[in-house]
């Protein structure tokens, strides 16, 4: 019993118990998440900017190169290898004649020192009060200018940084779209935070900035979940009552609420009489909804299945211990991850989505919890710890099939609730380091440095959203 309350404490986000886990013998995955062959080398020359537009150029070069170094598939050329003579639009180039420069030329690029495969070019003006980037991708390995255009396109935006920041997205999307790779514009991160003073649901662009707040319940609202067609969000919250002297205090116990992304209306959903009822996924479908409660009526929550209005409910688990945090695979919609104290530690599971096959995919030691599928359902992140002293959660990933992990945070504070970014190759998380918990980012192979995304009041179990809203 003790261990059952320990899980169901650290899940609901009142208590996480744990010591940080060596890395030192993990065994490494053999299928390596983001391995696509040798990374084309680019070169990307800072832009200049005619008239007005120069005032917002250090923006746009900043986002721009941020944006292509962050996306894990390309390597940057350092910018002390650049040659002098850098071109900013196609009429630049000149090849060299009698064996002198002429100007600007392709093997300038291709050759040492920079060794670049690829150059992003161009140059930004002013045009009827907008921000207009022109901008072209070079393969510089080419025998002239023609063969070498790869993207050659317009790109215009306001007369602001949010313009620079907009023309640089689209410009760096479309690079990246070019080496088959996918931009993380329009997605959304969802999360927890308690900089109101109450713990409500906000949300924010996936590099942290357009940060805004969804709920307003002034209460605990927690642990949301997206449908995977972007358009409801489903969360937990405790209902909202009234004190002495009529202060809100919070009263009875966890419920679910869903609500349109598109209209933040709240949505119609029939929460089960029982001490708890909390969301945890949605079905690949959009219409269906995973969650744990205890409406069995044995005390210990299970995992069952319903309609997107609380209807339908269907009970997959039957287990006399706590069965939380249920995620399904979003590929085959037919297997289940899931956080079992079964075993009297909290470990992960996988299970058809009827219950049956139930085997486990962690090792038995210390605590895992937080499962999250990667969007190819073939590897999972987690948290996992060691030990039941307080102490540090880290991240971890798993190859569902080989059971074989690799450790992705290391030492830095108590890492808790990752979630893939829909490219498959970014990953984000909360992590507490000192007082306070914030939501970070890395890429899934860790060859990226880290990004802090939040920095106000604390905020963790952020969940990640294709869709824009």
């Amino acid at each position: 019993m003790k261990r059952n309350i320990i899980l169901i404490t650290a899940i609901l986000g009142i208590c996480a118990l744990g010591i940080s886990l060596s890395h030192a013998q993990q065994p490494q995955i053999s299928s390596t998440i983001n391995k696509r062959g040798e990374k084309p080398a680019i070169a990307i020359p800072d832009f200049r900017g005619a008239g007005d537009s120069q005032r917002f150029m250090n923006t746009l070069n900043g986002t721009l190169f941020s944006e292509l170094q962050n996306s894990g598939q390309l390597t940057m050329v350092p910018k002390t290898n650049y040659p002098l003579q850098v071109p900013q639009q196609p009429s630049d180039f000149r090849p060299p004649a009698n064996g002198r420069s002429q100007g600007p030329w392709l093997t300038d690029w291709s050759g040492p020192p920079p060794n670049a495969n690829y150059l992003a070019f161009g140059y930004a003006a002013t045009q009827n009060n907008q921000l207009v980037l022109y901008g072209w991708l070079y393969d510089v390995r080419q025998a002239n200018t023609s063969a070498a255009q790869l993207i050659g396109k317009i790109y215009v935006g306001s007369m602001d940084e949010e313009g620079a920041k907009k023309v640089a997205r689209e410009f760096a999307a479309d690079i990246l779209k070019y080496f088959g790779a996918e931009s993380l514009i329009g997605t959304r991160i969802y999360f927890v935070s308690n900089r109101t003073g109450n713990k409500e649901i906000w949300s924010m662009d996936y590099d942290g900035t357009n940060q805004k707040q969804f709920t307003s319940y002034r209460t605990i609202t927690s642990f949301p979940s997206i449908s995977p067609d972007g358009t409801k969000i489903a969360f937990t919250t405790y209902p909202i009552g009234r004190g002495a002297g009529g202060r809100a205090v919070t009263e009875g116990q966890p419920q679910i609420f869903v609500h349109s992304l598109e209209t933040n209306r709240k949505l119609v959903y029939y929460n089960q009489q029982a001490s708890m009822n909390a969301a945890s996924d949605f079905m690949p479908d959009s219409r269906h909804l995973l969650i744990y409660s205890t409406a069995g009526g044995t005390g210990f929550s299970q995992i069952f299945l319903t309609d997107i209005d609380g209807g339908g409910l269907r009970a997959i688990t039957h287990s006399r211990s706590l069965e939380v945090e249920a995620k399904v695979n979003p590929k085959t919609g037919n297997d289940i991850v899931f956080v079992s104290g079964r075993g009297g530690t909290p470990q992960i599971y996988r299970m058809n989505i009827d219950g049956t096959d139930v085997a486990r995919l962690s090792t038995g030691e210390g605590d895992a919890v937080n499962p999250a599928w990667s969007p190819d359902g073939q590897h999972i992140a987690f948290a996992w710890t060691r030990g039941y002293e307080p102490g540090n959660f880290n991240i971890f990933l798993m190859d569902v099939a080989s059971r074989e992990v690799v450790q992705l945070t290391h030492g830095a504070g108590r890492n808790e609730h990752p979630c893939w970014a829909p490219d498959g190759i970014h990953i984000v998380y909360s992590s507490t380091r000192g007082r306070n918990t914030q939501i970070y980012s890395t890429l899934a192979n860790g060859a990226a440095p880290v990004q802090q995304l939040t920095t106000q009041g604390n905020n963790d179990n952020p969940v990640w959203s294709r869709a824009t809203h």
